[in-house]
């Protein structure tokens, strides 16, 4: 009877397992604004600085828009200079020797929505991996998984907040977590890699949402 017993249990404990993957994305995404304020969201301003190393700190804008339009503009006395983006055709960034855009064929389009939203419909499965010590915060591990790509997130277990992210060539840190209308953003974002060769932090002050963008804001030329 013991035996069985503790067999019963085991199934039970594996089975909620397999479920708490999915529903820590949940939890994340009812609790950062609900999935329908995040899908009501068209556009996205960020204005703020990048921090390159330790000394070089450049103001930063970054646009985006649905579908997965993107742009990162350097402002310097109140100029806009494009550093990278993509215009729904074309991908393109900073050629800094000859200090003129220079467009990727190999550019890789990301989505708008981050991989939380529609998960399953998107393709991924989400995996349970236990709790886990980020810094001063207790997490969830939670990997999402589709084909051969893997990512595994760590979410605080008070606030269901995204804390750390591990992609992999890069692991992103998030902090300062405000809230924008009816949506929560991270306002400081930490990039890190093995290689040591393109880390920076991110320090955002204002985001605007769903604001209006002139038609050419994406524009690669």
């Amino acid at each position: 009877m013991k035996k069985i017993l503790s067999i019963f249990i085991l199934f039970i404990s594996l089975g909620f397992q397999a479920q708490t993957g999915k529903e820590i994305i949940e939890k994340n995404i009812e609790l950062s604004g609900g999935i329908t304020n995040w899908k009501l969201l068209n556009t996205v301003t960020i204005h703020g600085k990048v921090i390159l190393g330790i000394n070089d700190e450049y103001p930063i804008k970054i646009y985006q828009a649905r579908p997965n339009l993107t742009k990162t503009v350097m402002v310097v006395n109140k100029k806009e200079t494009p550093i990278a983006g993509y215009d729904g055709k074309r991908g393109y960034g900073m050629h800094y020797a000859s200090n003129t855009l220079q467009e990727y064929s190999d550019y890789i389009a990301e989505s708008f929505d981050n991989d939380f939203i529609d998960f399953e419909n998107k393709g991924f499965v989400a995996s349970y991996l236990g709790k886990e010590k980020v810094g001063n915060s207790q997490c969830h591990k939670v990997e999402l998984v589709k084909n051969v790509n893997k990512n595994i997130y760590y979410f605080d277990t008070q606030t269901y907040m995204l804390i750390k992210e591990e992609k992999k060539d890069e692991t992103l840190l998030y902090t300062d977590y405000k809230k924008v209308g009816n949506l929560l953003f991270p306002f400081r974002i930490e990039s890190s890699n093995p290689a040591k060769d393109s880390e920076f932090v991110i320090m955002v002050n204002k985001i605007e949402t769903n604001r209006a963008l002139p038609e050419n804001t994406f524009k690669f030329k």
